[in-house]
C-alpha cells in the first residue's frame, strides 16, 4: 500500500487533471478571439450558471468582495444605511458593507455557525435597510425566516462565497434572496484559476445596474452612466468556470459522500463534534468543520504531519483589528466567540480517498489524546 504522507486542505490539481484539455481549448478560442475581458466566453458562463441556478440574471465580475460590494449599491444601500451582517464569517462581508458606505450592525451565530434569526430579530430598527445571510462552510441561511423578519422593505443579500450547489428546500444558494454575491477564489466548490466573482438577482433592474457599476457605470464605452468600478470577469476565467460548473454536481456529491466518512469515522471520539446538517438544506461541504478541545494544539500537531487542517475563521469579525472602531469586545457575541476557541477544518475535496481520510482521522485521535 501506498504511505500516506503529505494530505492539503484542498487538492486543486486533481480538478486541473479532469478539465486540462477542456481547458486548454477554451484558452485557444480567448486567445485566438482576443476577447480577454468580459465577451462570448463570458456570456456563456454568465447563461450556464444563470440557468443551474435558477435564477434570471447572473453578472461576472472581478472577484467575491466586489460581487457584494456591488449587490449592495444596487440596492441603493450606502450612506445613512444600516446592514445586519453575522459576527462569525470571512472578513469580506464587513467589508463590503463598509465599502458601500453603510454601517455594519453585526449579530451573534447559531450553534450550525449560521447567522442566528433571534438576533437577528432583536437588531432590526429603523437604519436596517439590509441583512446579507452567509451561506457558511457549504449550507445555506435561513433566507425565508430572515424574510419574514424583515419584510420586503429590506435588502435581502445572500453572502454565497461558499455554497455552489447548495439547496435549501430545493433551492438553489443564490436564488433564496433579493441579490446575491458569491465567489470563484480557486479553492470555492467552483473556482477560477485566478480571482472572480458574480451577482445573482431575478431583477433586471438590479441586474442592469450592476452591469454598468462592473464597468465604470456603463455598459458601452464612454458612456457613464453610474459612479461605478472596474471589476470585470475574464475570458479566461469564464473557460474555467464553465468546464468545472459541468462537474459541480458530481464533485458536490463526493464532498457529501467524504463529508459521510468522517462523520462516521469521529463518531467514537467523545470530545469531537462533527457539523450538523439544518433541516431543509442539501450541505454542499465547502468546509467540514468540526469541533474540539484545545484546537490550536490539535491544529498544529495534525500540521506537523502533513495534514493541511486549518481554522476557518480564528476571529469573528468585531475582535478583528480593523473592526476595533466598531467597539465591541470580549462578551458581545458569545456563541461566535466560544466556536472560535473551537473549530476547525479537515481535508475535504472532489478526489479525498476513504485511506487519506482514515489517516486523517488516526492522526487527529492521536493529537487529541497527546
Amino acid at each position: 500500500m501506498t504511505e500516506i504522507t503529505k494530505i492539503p486542505l484542498v487538492d486543486l490539481q486533481l480538478q486541473h487533471a479532469a478539465i486540462e484539455d477542456e481547458v486548454r481549448d477554451g484558452f485557444d478560442r480567448v486567445l485566438a478571439s482576443g476577447a480577454y475581458i468580459l465577451g462570448p466566453e463570458v456570456d456563456a458562463f454568465e447563461a450556464e450558471f444563470s440557468a443551474y441556478c435558477g435564477i434570471g440574471h447572473v453578472v461576472g465580475v472581478g472577484n467575491g468582495t466586489d460581487a457584494l460590494e456591488l449587490a449592495l449599491r444596487a440596492g441603493r444601500i450606502g450612506p445613512g444605511d444600516d446592514v445586519i451582517v453575522p459576527v462569525n464569517t470571512y472578513v469580506a462581508t464587513a467589508e463590503a458593507v463598509l465599502r458601500s458606505g453603510a454601517s455594519l450592525r453585526l449579530v451573534d451565530c447559531d450553534e450550525n455557525f449560521l447567522i442566528d434569526p433571534a438576533a437577528t430579530a432583536a437588531a432590526l430598527g429603523p437604519r436596517v435597510r439590509a441583512i446579507i445571510g452567509v451561506h457558511l462552510y457549504g449550507q445555506a441561511a435561513p433566507m425565508e425566516t430572515l424574510r419574514d423578519l424583515a419584510g420586503n422593505d429590506v435588502l435581502l443579500v445572500e453572502d454565497a462565497a461558499q455554497s455552489q450547489g447548495a439547496l435549501r428546500h430545493g433551492s438553489r444558494a443564490g436564488s433564496l434572496g433579493d441579490i446575491a454575491g458569491t465567489s470563484f477564489y480557486p479553492g470555492k466548490n467552483l473556482g477560477a484559476y485566478g480571482d472572480a466573482g458574480a451577482v445573482m438577482t431575478d431583477s433586471a433592474e438590479l441586474a442592469e445596474r450592476v452591469r454598468m457599476m462592473r464597468n465604470h457605470g456603463g455598459v458601452r464605452r464612454y458612456e457613464h452612466n453610474l459612479i461605478g468600478v472596474n471589476s470585470r470577469l475574464d475570458g479566461l476565467q469564464a473557460v474555467v468556470l464553465r468546464a468545472k460548473l459541468a462537474r459541480l454536481d458530481g464533485w458536490n456529491q463526493w464532498r457529501r459522500d467524504a463529508a459521510a466518512v468522517y462523520d462516521d469515522l469521529v463518531a467514537d471520539l467523545p470530545d469531537v463534534r462533527a457539523p450538523r446538517v439544518v433541516a431543509g438544506n442539501e450541505h454542499v461541504f465547502h468546509l467540514y468543520v468540526i469541533r474540539v478541545p484545545r484546537r490550536d494544539l490539535v491544529v498544529n500537531r495534525l500540521n506537523a504531519v502533513g495534514i493541511g487542517a486549518s481554522v476557518h475563521y480564528p476571529a469573528p469579525v468585531h475582535l478583528l483589528p480593523a473592526f476595533a472602531f466598531l467597539g465591541q469586545g470580549i462578551g458581545e457575541f458569545p456563541v461566535a466567540e466560544s466556536l472560535a476557541g473551537e473549530i476547525m477544518s479537515l481535508p475535504i475535496y472532489p478526489g479525498i480517498s476513504r485511506g487519506q481520510q482514515e489517516h486523517i482521522v488516526d492522526e487527529l485521535r492521536r493529537a487529541i489524546e497527546a
